[in-house]
């Protein structure tokens, strides 16, 4: 059952992750391995995020990003384009508005530029965000999102608000304030980069790289990225006691 919680897979992760990004890849590959077109790669991996959020929370992590769509994304044929639109319009419509949302703990943001989006996906995108306010468990969606330009962005808002440029300036506006810097950022498909993802946020985040494509990533693949987590002494710079 949807959003049916178990007991938490790992109840450590309660306290010590609050955030997670997720770098969503390998759609396309995992289609093609199959023979079937890439749009049915990317079905395949929007329905595998009920059940991501689902584990997540079960865990006690409150703040989640999805990187859906990047400002580089454009660059591919319009016929994938076009039908990655259509898919999160659908998505959106049927999934997160009468599923996640409408379960009561959950509230959807939007990071990214959503201004050049279709219309009828930008409406949708303002309706799901007036749904959830104040909720326990927020899910970022990047949609049309770029890390530099997310960057640029909140300084020049911070400049049009008169505020002197500083960290905490360029913090207070980013798309995904106030919620924290994510403490682990993981990205599936086998690549090891972050393409241009939380840049400012991921200064200090814990990265997990898996081969596993995203329409794969199921409750385990989950469980094991978060003990990978758990198993390692973060020192943001400075020193643990043991390495004193």
């Amino acid at each position: 059952m949807l959003f049916g919680f178990k007991k938490p897979a790992i109840p450590l992760a309660a306290g010590r992750i609050d955030s997670v990004g997720i770098i969503m890849d390998g759609n396309g590959r995992w289609a093609k391995r199959r023979g079937m077109p890439r749009l049915a790669g990317h079905a395949a991996g929007a329905a595998r995020v009920e059940e991501v959020l689902t584990v997540l929370r079960e865990m006690g992590i409150h703040h989640v990003t999805l990187y859906a769509f990047s400002t580089e994304n454009w660059k591919r044929p319009k016929e994938e384009v076009d039908g990655i639109m259509d898919l999160v319009y659908k998505y959106l419509r049927e999934v997160v508005r009468e599923k996640i949302v409408s379960d009561g703990h959950f509230a959807v943001r939007f990071a990214g530029d959503t201004s050049v989006l279709p219309e009828k996906l930008r409406e949708e995108c303002r309706e799901i965000e007036a749904m959830g306010e104040n909720k326990e468990f927020i899910c970022y969606v990047a949609l049309n999102y770029g890390g530099r330009d997310e960057i640029v962005r909140s300084v020049k808002r911070a400049l049009e608000s008169g505020e002197e440029i500083s960290e905490a300036a360029i913090s207070r506006h980013l798309y995904t304030s106030p919620s924290p810097d994510p403490d682990l950022i993981i990205r599936t498909g086998g690549d090891m980069r972050i393409s241009n993802f939380l840049l400012w946020q991921s200064a200090y985040s814990e990265f997990y790289f898996t081969k596993t494509l995203w329409p794969d990533f199921d409750r385990g693949e989950v469980i094991r990225a978060v003990e990978s987590f758990l198993g390692r002494k973060r020192r943001f710079g400075g020193l643990n006691k043991e390495d004193k």
